[in-house]
């Protein structure tokens, strides 16, 4: 990745210097060089490789862009069109392709299309003619620009410096960037698509086990009847107990403990990270308290917050729960915990407390009447568990599949990184020392500008 090293004081009129004193302008003194190039590059200011063609008068603030419209607006988020207008007079009418970039993100995008600029940043860098526009692209991508603070990325494109081969290189090194760009994309849509289907396998797991298909073989074996299976409300096998409401005052003595909210309470899991503090009447201590094998349900919120089952393993000892919390506690010579926290999850469980919920926008909630009227499928007390132990193994191995893609898609990151790096110290097996030194290319450029 490239540095930068010391000031360049370039001078205001260019056209006042013969090329020979521009080119000694432009090229960096080998005590400035951050690593050796082959001979045949040379190293360059960046300035000295694009106009800036950025115009403040066309650029679009960001409240005024539309979600379609004639042109599209190019700004310095992760995407590259931001939004869209129909304002013909704000289309950037410059020569194509620009690289775009973003000053406060530091974001960099190669635009072949018409375009608008927007507000937020945003500045246009035409390559010079001689260069490759996708090589200044790449060039751009692998700068090492320090953070220096809001709105400073830009003018720090004094003190950049990069190596600059010979045009057909250039071209070369394009063409080989991309080629491995596109192996590697095509190997991060793949792993992309198993990371974000893990949820659609675990449905699907969850349907299987609470259809009864994940234990039919079991039961063969078992001597267990196919229609084995009840159906209970859940205020019949299991305890109903509501939280602690916040901002009660009480006459008595209290006692500061911690206690759950919804926000803890995940699909299928916990997030103890923020654990807030309550005061209790202590004569109410018990009452509100969780205890080891509670199936915690929240009351809802969002629709992906509604109904939620996550088995309370004793985590924080002595924790309360929030009066959005339910802790539900089942008879165990009935029920099993994990058993219940599945099925609450599963398509079954979440069709129902959907059912019933009250719903606004985007809202959903159910109250302990509801939660105690759950239809509980219950097969037996063994076949409960030996469902829970088959999606336990089913989803580990499902969650070892994720993390491995997710890992895998950081490091295609850092082997982009790497090969640019690659590329621009001529190590990608492409360049040519028998052609004419990037010199020439340099005066060229110089005697153009």
């Amino acid at each position: 990745m490239f540095a930068y090293k010391g000031e360049l004081a370039m001078p205001k009129k260019k056209t006042a210097l013969t090329i020979e004193e521009r080119l000694q302008q432009a090229l960096v003194p080998a005590e400035e060089q951050h690593y050796e190039v082959p001979e045949n590059w040379v190293w360059v200011r960046l300035l000295s490789t694009f106009v800036n063609k950025t115009d403040s008068k066309k650029k679009i603030q960001q409240k005024f862009y539309l979600k379609t419209g004639d042109y599209a607006i190019v700004d310095q988020g992760q995407n590259l069109i931001g939004g869209y207008t129909n304002d013909a007079s704000l289309q950037y009418d410059g020569e194509l392709p620009v690289v775009v970039f973003g000053d406060h993100t530091r974001c960099v995008k190669y635009v072949d299309f018409k375009f608008v600029q927007g507000a937020d940043g945003v500045k246009i860098l035409l390559p010079f003619k001689s260069f490759d526009s996708k090589f200044f692209y790449y060039a751009i991508m692998n700068l090492n620009i320090p953070n220096m603070g809001y709105r400073r990325h830009f003018p720090l494109f004094d003190k950049l410096t990069l190596p600059l081969p010979p045009l057909s290189e250039q071209q070369r090194i394009v063409e080989r960037i991309e080629e491995l760009f596109a192996k590697l994309d095509e190997a991060k849509e793949r792993l992309q698509e198993v990371a974000d289907s893990f949820a659609v396998r675990k449905a699907a797991i969850l349907h299987k086990a609470f259809t009864g298909e994940l234990t039919k073989q079991w039961r063969r074996e078992n001597g267990v009847s196919d229609a084995s299976w009840e159906e209970k409300k859940l205020h019949e096998v299991a305890f109903v107990q509501t939280g602690v409401m916040k901002g009660k005052h009480y006459n008595g003595e209290t006692k500061l403990l911690p206690y759950l909210r919804v926000a803890n309470v995940q699909d299928g899991y916990l997030k103890l990270d923020e654990i807030k503090e309550i005061a209790i009447d202590v004569n109410l201590i018990e009452r509100y308290s969780l205890r080891k094998g509670d199936v915690l349900f929240t009351e809802g919120g969002d629709y992906d917050k509604l109904g939620r089952g996550t088995v309370w393993n004793n985590e924080i000892p002595g924790c309360l729960h929030q009066n959005h919390v339910f802790a539900v506690r089942p008879n165990t010579s009935i029920l099993f915990d994990c058993f219940l926290a599945y099925q609450s999850n599963s398509r079954y469980g979440k069709k129902y407390f959907l059912s019933c919920s009250k719903q606004t926008t985007n809202l959903a909630s159910i109250n302990s009447t509801q939660l105690k009227n759950f239809p509980v499928l219950l097969p037996s007390l063994p076949e409960q568990h030996e469902i829970v132990r088959l999606i336990d193994d089913l989803l580990a191995r499902e969650r070892s599949a994720q993390q491995a893609a997710e890992q895998a898609l950081a490091s295609i990151d850092l082997m982009k990184k790497s090969i640019l790096a690659r590329a621009f110290r001529g190590e990608l097996g492409t360049n040519k020392a028998s052609e004419a030194s990037a010199l020439e290319l340099l005066k060229q450029v110089l005697a153009e500008d």
